[in-house]
Parts: C-alpha cells; sequence; structure tokens
C-alpha cells in the first residue's frame, strides 16, 4: 500500500475528473459542470509547470555562480588595489576606505539578487498560476450564488429578472455538494503549487486561497443546512 505525506498530483486529478464525470451525469450541460472540465484541463497543464518549478534550473544555476564567482574576485582585485602607505593622511585612508565599502556593498546586493534569481523567477510564475486557480474558486462561487433554498420552502413569486429556479430539493442538495467538493479541490491545487518550492510568498499565497475556498463552502454548508431544516419540517 502506498502512503503518501505530500499531495499526490495524480490523485487529485483522477479525483477532479471523477467530479467532473459526476457533474456531467446529473446537470448535462450545465456551467458548474463547464467550470469544473475547464479546471480539469487547466489542472493537466499544471502537471508540467509543477514539476518545472520543482526541478532546479541547473543553466540559470550556473550562470548566476559564475557571475557571483566573478563579483567575489572583483572584490577581492579591489581589495588588494588599497595602498596603506604610512605618509598616506587620514583622510585619505578614510575615503579610500568608505569607497571600498560603497562597493563591496553595491557587490553584495549584486551577489544577492543573482543568488536569488532563480527562486524570484519561479515565484513570478508560480503566483500567476495560483490567481488562475483563484480565480477559479471565485466563478463556482457564483454558480451557487442563485442556489437559495428558502426559496423552495417559501414558493415565492419569479419576478420577471428572477434567475430559473429548476432544481428540486435533492437536486439543489447534490448541486451544492458539488460546490463544496469543487471548493476543495480548488484549495488542493493550489496546494500542489505551494509545495513544489519553498517559497514563504507562494506558501502564504496558497494559504489564502484555501482560506477563500473554505470561507466559500462554509457559505454553501448553511445552504445545505436550511436545506435539511426544510426536510425536517415537513416530516
Amino acid at each position: 500500500m502506498e502512503v503518501y505525506n505530500t499531495l499526490n498530483p495524480k490523485k487529485v486529478e483522477q479525483t477532479i475528473e471523477k467530479l467532473s464525470a459526476r457533474i456531467n451525469e446529473r446537470f448535462p450541460e450545465s456551467g458548474l459542470g463547464n467550470t469544473c472540465e475547464n479546471f480539469l484541463k487547466f489542472t493537466k497543464n499544471s502537471k508540467a509547470s509543477i514539476d518545472w518549478i520543482a526541478k532546479p534550473n541547473f543553466l540559470l544555476r550556473a550562470v548566476a555562480y559564475f557571475s557571483i564567482a566573478l563579483v567575489l574576485s572583483l572584490i577581492i582585485y579591489s581589495l588588494t588595489l588599497i595602498d596603506f602607505k604610512l605618509k598616506s593622511t587620514l583622510a585619505e585612508i578614510v575615503t579610500v576606505l568608505e569607497a571600498s565599502i560603497n562597493n563591496i556593498v553595491f557587490l553584495g546586493a549584486g551577489i544577492f539578487f543573482l543568488y536569488t534569481l532563480e527562486n524570484r523567477w519561479k515565484r513570478i510564475r508560480t503566483i500567476k498560476f495560483l490567481n488562475q486557480v483563484r480565480g477559479f474558486a471565485h466563478v463556482v462561487d457564483m454558480h451557487q450564488l442563485t442556489k437559495d433554498p428558502q426559496l423552495i420552502a417559501s414558493h415565492a413569486q419569479d419576478t420577471k429578472s428572477s434567475p430559473k429556479r429548476l432544481l428540486n430539493k435533492y437536486e439543489m442538495q447534490r448541486y451544492l455538494d458539488y460546490c463544496d467538493e469543487f471548493l476543495s479541490l480548488i484549495g488542493k491545487v493550489a496546494a500542489l503549487y505551494s509545495q513544489s518550492i519553498p517559497d514563504e510568498v507562494i506558501l502564504q499565497s496558497a494559504n489564502e486561497i484555501e482560506s477563500l475556498c473554505s470561507n466559500m463552502a462554509n457559505k454553501v454548508w448553511q445552504k445545505l443546512n436550511i436545506l435539511s431544516q426544510i426536510e425536517e419540517k415537513k416530516k
């Protein structure tokens, strides 16, 4: 039996594929089903991006390390040019030291920039994908927005601009359950990106998406609770 201590991208993809099939079987050609299909395609395409993020970029690292070595050589060389002769005045020595320190600080900043270049490059690309993941969560929230269980019980009269409400209680329950599962899977895809690279900014962004999905799912659960209460009253 396989034991995982991290999320398996293939298992997540299979779960999304199963959810997509379930939604389309029960609600053919629905907006939620189309969104899930698009999310499945996005997740499949994400696998290559996640693999790219997780693997070290040896070419970029080689260029960065060579540049760092070159900068360090320049620092050492510049230090050898300082001439501390006894005839030099204190003011001259201070001026030379100040200029050398400024150069070392500037070159040190350059070394830091080169050393973190790969991580920042990957961070920019990962944040771009996480923003797309966040967008799917908002789309799911829009789909559940008009699913109001209280209107089923009240038999309210629709106006000309009212959305079409064709679902019975059981169908609405299944629809909201699918929304809840969908939101949870969106959070898991965000976690796939965060576990691919140890970066605090990416981890924070993924956690924010999971919190967003959790808050949206709470609204779905409130509607499911209302549906449950309606059924209990009618017994």
